[in-house]
């Protein structure tokens, strides 16, 4: 995409000698949300830490609004607006959900327009508000994910990583959160780009989507090319009804049609 605000070319990176992407090249249209699929351990987060600066490609440019910013420190990358909610949350425990926002503003010193954004946020999170003197590891998983997006949300990022935000929540959580994902993108123009297990709900949520199986990328199309292909149906959306039988049948799926 010739519009595209990131750029991801041929990257490959290794744990040690392990080699956990091969060649993966991916773009991000602005404005748009882009998912990555793929089963556990296809290579999914590693993309986005290899993107966000937490590990280094062995080969490969990733450039982010024209500039590549391969092998940069992760605050380094974090500056020029582009910003990682992790796996997992990872918030700060025994800081107040204020606070934990807070941190998310650290390279800036715009204190008015900070409290504007951080109106925002309690905006789409009216939870956070409500818990604000609280210490951030009394929230519940999905309170800390809401937390974890939002903290990205108050550094004003061009482009947010989303890191498996349906991981460990209930149905409906995980229908609320989504959501909001879409009402971001929508109503402020959020470009994300998203990697998520939910294959199902991933879908219905992004515009553009990638197929990622043991380090490569083995399909691309819009969402709803994707949604309408008979593998995607059988390996990803079946998959979620079948249980450990869908998931088994998955791992000995070689090709793809």
């Amino acid at each position: 995409m010739s519009d595209a605000i990131l750029k991801v070319r041929n990257i490959e990176t290794y744990y040690g000698p392990i080699m956990a992407i091969r060649g993966v090249s991916l773009d991000v249209e602005e404005g748009k949300i882009v998912t990555v699929l793929g089963a556990n351990g296809a290579g999914k987060t590693t993309i986005l830490k290899t993107i966000s600066g937490v590990m280094d490609p062995q080969k490969g440019t990733v450039v982010f609004d024209g500039k590549e910013i391969q092998k940069n420190d992760p605050d380094w990358v974090m500056r020029q607006g582009l910003s990682h909610v992790p796996e997992g949350r990872e918030v700060f425990p025994f800081l107040s959900v204020r606070d934990n926002l807070l941190m998310g503003a650290y390279t800036r010193n715009d204190k008015d327009e900070i409290a504007k954004d951080m109106e925002m946020v309690h905006s789409y999170f009216p939870i956070l508000k409500e818990r604000g003197d609280q210490p951030a590891g009394q929230l519940s998983g999905g309170e800390q994910q809401m937390l974890s997006i939002s903290r990205a949300l108050m550094a004003r990022p061009k482009v947010m990583l989303l890191d498996e935000p349906s991981l460990g929540l209930s149905p409906l959580l995980v229908k609320e959160i989504f959501g909001i994902i879409k009402r971001l993108n929508v109503e402020r123009g959020m470009t994300m780009l998203l990697v998520e297990q939910n294959a199902n709900i991933a879908l219905h949520t992004a515009d553009y989507g990638y197929v990622l199986e043991v380090g490569r990328i083995v399909m691309e199309d819009t969402t709803a090319n994707l949604l309408n292909k008979d593998d995607i149906q059988e390996f990803y959306l079946g998959m979620q009804d079948q249980g450990v039988r869908g998931k088994r049948r998955w791992k000995k799926r070689k090709t793809w049609r």
